[in-house]
């Protein structure tokens, strides 16, 4: 499992801005990717990477 992103407050652009947070898992038959918009809050980007990241994992290996 891994996570990236711009949790902010500063360091966003255009094309990459504060709370855009990439998860991804790999699994031993496929990689999955997923974009998140988590908004300009960086306590709340935080809680929520590691919520969605955790959840995400769980969900696929329920269904693996």
């Amino acid at each position: 499992i891994s996570t990236s992103g711009i949790a902010g407050p500063n360091g966003g652009s255009i094309e990459k801005p504060v709370g855009l947070v990439w998860i991804a898992i790999a699994l031993p038959t496929k990689t999955i990717v997923k974009k998140f918009q988590f908004g300009d809050n960086r306590e709340r980007t935080i809680q929520m990477t590691v919520s969605s990241a955790l959840n995400y994992l769980r969900y696929e290996l329920e269904t693996t």
